[in-house]
């Protein structure tokens, strides 16, 4: 393990991010469970379907947070060619399949402040102390922004957050999450982990909020690097936290899902290995996990295929 004087993540948030305990299963990296292919998430045919690709899927529980909610799920997710734009999908079990909204998207890529070629990545949390949502996504891929809003369907507010400027070295920041977590000595509620690229390699990096919309702050240093792996890039972070490890689970240039140990501080990466292999339907590739719980069983959503041509798949834990 390699010391660092960086930081942690994890949010816990019903139907959504951070998996702590479970049932019993077979020994994988991390303590995570087996997930078995379920079904693809979205059906089809879609309102709002520029490109055909579909990529970055945020699952997210409503029903405890919202007085009339429209279903109990929504599911976020976005096309990446231009012009991209910020979609859900509604559900009341994890199990699917996912119906799009009639007025997708909810972000285009005419934003308040500039028009960029392309918006995706959406990642969506509850902010309980302003009882808001906020939704981080990319455009261009030099730039993270945050949107927030009252039911989880109407954005305002475009605010850029992160920048290549922001992380020295780096080409491009994108594909963020952002969870809650407290980091020892930062006076934080939230962290960001994102994909960096440096000298042509993408690696994970993080930074740290008080209250997730402003006041961020960044490490220059890498949180997880791809060589251990034996990689030249990894992508699409995500905070796990099992059996009292605290973890990123991403994705690979090899299509294959890893997770590494980074400590309640940071402080440490500890590769552990492959925890999703993609099977045949998944088309050699399988990315930017999402994870939620819904009656007691653990459900992973993530993307499936080439990404100039993934759609959106539903695991379940067995």
């Amino acid at each position: 393990m390699r010391r660092r004087s960086l930081l942690a993540a994890g949010l816990a948030s019903a139907g959504a991010a951070v998996i702590t305990g479970g049932a019993a299963q077979a020994a994988l990296p991390g303590n995570m469970p087996t997930y078995r292919y379920l079904r693809d998430a979205l059906r089809m045919p879609l309102r709002y379907n520029p490109t055909g690709e579909f990529i970055f899927p945020c699952i997210r529980g409503v029903y405890d947070k919202l007085s009339n909610p429209r279903a109990r799920y929504h599911l976020y997710y976005a096309p990446h060619e231009k012009p991209g734009g910020i979609c859900v999908a509604f559900a009341d079990s994890l199990e699917g399949p996912f119906t799009d909204h009639t007025a997708n998207p909810l972000i285009d890529n005419v934003l308040p402040s500039t028009t960029v070629s392309h918006v995706s990545s959406p990642h969506v949390i509850w902010d309980a102390p302003t009882r808001q949502f906020f939704c981080y996504f990319h455009g261009e891929n030099t730039t993270t922004r945050v949107a927030r809003s009252t039911d989880g369907v109407t954005f305002t507010d475009e605010t850029p957050i992160l920048s290549t400027r922001l992380v020295p070295g780096t080409t491009e920041t994108s594909y963020a999450r952002v969870f809650e977590h407290v980091l020892p000595g930062r006076g934080n509620r939230y962290v960001m982990i994102f994909m960096g690229v440096v000298a042509g390699k993408r690696r994970l990096f993080h930074g740290w909020s008080p209250n997730g919309w402003d006041q961020w702050q960044f490490s220059p240093a890498a949180l997880v690097d791809p060589e251990p792996d034996g990689l030249t890039d990894i992508s699409g972070p995500h905070l796990v936290k099992r059996g009292g490890l605290t973890c990123v689970a991403y994705h690979g240039n090899d299509g294959r899902m890893r997770i590494t140990e980074v400590g309640a501080a940071f402080d440490r990466q500890n590769h552990l290995g492959v925890f999703y292999t993609p099977v045949a339907s998944d088309n050699g590739r399988a990315a930017a996990p999402s994870f939620g719980t819904d009656g007691g069983v653990q459900y992973m959503f993530y993307e499936a295929g080439a990404r100039l041509s993934a759609r959106i798949c539903i695991a379940r834990a067995v």
